[in-house]
């Protein structure tokens, strides 16, 4: 039979363990609420990065409307079916 090592019955041993389980599996802060944080924080800086491209691609785009008159006209027209007095507008949906 193989004899125990004293150091593993030392109550400083036993207490780190039990410290070293409880903090890795038991505790709030724990590998696994780490690793999902870690994961969200991730997907939240990817989500970031997508709205602020969208956000300077809003900003060049409003530019562009305040300083050309006819794309402003363009844009009027086409997505908000706005017309001059005494002209007809028809609206082709496609299928």
């Amino acid at each position: 039979m193989a004899k125990i090592p004293k150091f593993v019955k030392s109550f400083f041993f036993l207490f780190t363990l039990a410290f070293a389980g409880w903090m890795l599996f038991i505790d709030v802060n724990d590998l696994r609420s780490q690793y999902q944080l870690g994961r969200k924080l991730r997907a939240l800086e990817a989500e970031k990065e997508f709205y602020e491209q969208q956000i300077k691609q809003v900003n060049q785009d409003r530019e562009e409307l305040l300083t050309n008159d006819q794309q402003l006209e363009k844009v009027a027209r086409e997505k908000y079916l706005m017309k001059k007095p005494g002209e007809d507008v028809y609206v082709i949906v496609s299928e």
